[in-house]
């Protein structure tokens, strides 16, 4: 009942959403007449009407899955054109490769793991255009549960960490891997394998970005939440069963309109005020202002739902027996030991204001990785960093990734 109350209102929203559209179009339209006179004209309210209607359409709207649109990268002052291609197709997630025209043929390879955390993979469209300027970028890019039909089976910790090791193996000897969020546990787990079985594709370095590998550590709201009630209660209040209209119908996910309700709480009040702000910069006329922020949103409220058995392992495992750091992480049954890794260089990534994983989260990877070098481990805080500053925005593009470019030539 949970994803058809939802669907209704989605329906509702969506064609009050159409109607504020055309009526903030009517209002500021200059063909209109009825613009140049009375008190709804552009010397009135109709302004500050239009304003609002375009605040509320956008805020109501559906949002799909975004396109990557990186056309061109900028090297040198000059924009070299971007080629996309999928190279590795499969039922629950596809292996993106991103390749600039300009780059040389030996240039590094670097795996970006996109979290599978409620948005799509697009949300690292910056992190993937940054580091375009220096390499090829691959990126896992998670499809949306509710489009994937059951017969495709389940989708679970164990089967991320085998897509992993998969799309390392397509790439090649002497890839680098990146992982921001989420992922780093899993990918942190993938890494220790593929050391311990001495395998070819091994990453030369793992970055692990804002990772919750220890979440003992500076614990967050969201790490509260995932402790403070039994795997049950998830089961059974966050957990919700595809509808009908969708190909993955009857497939029981997290959904990501839920995901986003939760992220969208956790700081209302900014939110409340982007929009605000918003509203300040279109009554303004500041369209280039106001437009920054619909993107942002475009991106920030495009979600995707993960199936119920990744999302229920994840907060059990992860958040609530800390299994990773407590030695207990399991692959396939056969635990897995970070003592392994012995050559994969490591850096950790911190925000220093990140809410959702909290500074020392990451970090503790370097100390869980006893037989690794001291010379091929790092740890870079980025000062005034929240979570999302650290993989986008000018923090991620002049501070940050020159760190990860400098880590990958030192060891890649």
């Amino acid at each position: 009942m949970l994803y058809h109350a939802y669907e209704l209102q989605r329906s509702w929203l969506n064609s009050a959403s159409a109607w504020a559209s055309i009526g903030a179009e009517m209002l500021s339209n200059p063909s209109n007449p009825m613009n140049y006179v009375g008190p709804m004209g552009y010397m009135g309210l109709g302004s500050t009407a239009a304003s609002a209607l375009e605040v509320f359409a956008h805020a109501a709207a559906p949002y799909g899955k975004p396109a990557w649109g990186i056309e061109t990268v900028e090297v040198d002052g000059e924009a070299d054109p971007v080629i996309e291609a999928t190279v590795v197709n499969r039922p629950f997630g596809d292996l993106k490769e991103f390749y600039r025209e300009g780059l040389p043929a030996d240039a590094p390879r670097l795996l970006v793991v996109a979290p599978m955390s409620g948005h799509f993979a697009t949300l690292l469209r910056g992190t993937v255009e940054r580091m375009l300027q220096n390499y090829r970028v691959f990126v896992t890019d998670w499809a949306d549960a509710k489009t994937v039909p059951m017969h495709e089976g389940e989708f679970d910790l164990d089967d991320y960490i085998d897509y992993v090791i998969g799309f390392l193996e397509h790439i090649g000897e002497g890839a680098n891997v990146m992982a921001v969020c989420q992922p780093s546990v899993p990918v942190f787990a993938a890494t220790a394998i593929m050391n311990r079985d001495e395998h070819p594709c091994t990453p030369k370095t793992l970055t692990m970005m804002g990772g919750p590998i220890d979440t003992r550590c500076s614990p967050t709201t969201v790490n509260d939440l995932a402790m403070d009630r039994p795997i049950e209660w998830f089961r059974h209040n966050v957990i919700a069963t595809v509808p009908m209209q969708y190909r993955g119908a009857g497939r029981r996910v997290y959904p990501g309109f839920m995901q986003l309700a939760g992220f969208m709480s956790m700081n209302l009040g900014n939110h409340l005020m982007s929009h605000y702000e918003m509203f300040k910069h279109l009554t303004a006329g500041d369209d280039e202002s106001a437009q920054a922020t619909k993107d942002f949103y475009d991106e920030y409220r495009s979600v995707a739902d993960m199936t119920a058995e990744f999302y229920l392992q994840t907060v059990e495992v992860v958040f609530q027996d800390h299994a990773l750091p407590n030695g207990t992480f399991a692959h396939r049954g056969k635990r897995v030991d970070l003592g392994d890794i012995a050559e994969t260089a490591i850096l950790a990534i911190e925000g220093e204001r990140d809410d959702i994983s909290g500074l020392g989260q990451t970090r503790a990877a370097l100390e869980l990785t006893p037989g690794l070098d001291a010379s091929k481990k790092r740890y870079f805080m980025a000062e005034g960093a929240g979570h999302y500053g650290i993989f986008n925005g000018s923090r991620w593009r002049t501070k940050i990734a020159p760190v990860v470019e400098e880590f990958i030539a030192a060891h890649g």
